[in-house]
């Protein structure tokens, strides 16, 4: 089972915190590493963050989130750019090991015109990423979000758009919640070995009780995380392990009450 040495917080598991708030429950509850929203970060200020990690003596796995390439109007696009070569600056800025890319899809634009738009966001932003030292990693999501949220649905399918580019500079980041259901899912991880740049855990509720903010507790629900922990091992993966859990009624816990709660589930279930 998972040793909490490798155990994240994504801070959106307590939405309720600001990013400072984050750092100091991390602290009370001895998690060493922590993943941050760029919301979270602008709320706090990022000179103000990167201090308060910094004097923590936190690990951050990664900044949530770069991408959304996807959109039909140009200057729009052109604007999209432009935030993603400022969220690499702030992953830079917080010594992050990847900046989390959710690709982006539209409602007005045909998926194949988006997958187009993402390789060319990609290219726009990878020569900056390389200058920053930040490495970018493509988070397929389920096949529900390919209408407005992620045109990339398989790790397979990721990887190929990874594999355009050197593997020290963009990967893949595996969310449970999003592959569990792909029966190839055990060798497309091992087909990703050495571009595995994050590992997120949750659990798929059934019934479902909402696409996005349905997530539950590791435990909870019908994934196997300890076979795809196993695979993204055997993959050659050793970075840490993000809980990252969008859900109301967690939401509303605080944040002292879900922490030792995660930890526990983190341990024995994943």
């Amino acid at each position: 089972m998972a040793d909490c040495k490798r155990l994240s917080l994504n801070q959106i598991t307590v939405e309720r915190w600001s990013a400072l708030e984050a750092i100091e429950g991390c602290l009370r509850h001895q998690i060493p590493s922590i993943s941050f929203w760029r919301h979270k970060i602008a709320d706090s200020g990022l000179s103000a963050v990167a201090k308060k990690v910094r004097e923590a003596g936190l690990h951050v796995s990664s900044v949530c989130r770069g991408g959304l390439f996807v959109v039909s109007d140009s200057d729009e696009r052109r604007k999209r750019i432009e935030d993603n070569l400022r969220a690499i600056d702030e992953a830079a800025e917080l010594k992050a090991d990847t900046l989390v890319i959710v690709a982006g899809a539209s409602a007005d634009v045909p998926i194949a015109d988006g997958r187009r738009m993402i390789q060319d966001g990609l290219a726009a932003i990878v020569p900056h990423a390389a200058e920053r030292g930040v490495t970018l990693g493509l988070e397929p999501l389920h096949p529900m979000f390919a209408g407005d949220r992620c045109a990339l649905v398989t790790v397979r399918e990721a990887l190929s758009y990874a594999s355009a580019f050197p593997a020290e500079r963009v990967g893949v980041v595996l969310d449970a919640y999003h592959i569990w259901w792909d029966a190839e899912l055990s060798a497309n991880i091992a087909a990703s070995k050495g571009r595995i740049f994050g590992f997120h855990v949750c659990d798929w509720l059934s019934p479902l009780p909402d696409m996005l903010m349905g997530r539950g507790m590791m435990g909870d629900g019908v994934i196997d995380l300890p076979s795809m922990h196993r695979d993204v091992n055997a993959a050659g993966y050793t970075g840490p392990i993000e809980v990252e859990i969008f859900n109301q009624k967690i939401w509303e816990m605080d944040g002292d009450e879900i922490l030792p709660w995660m930890k526990q589930r983190f341990e024995s279930h994943v």
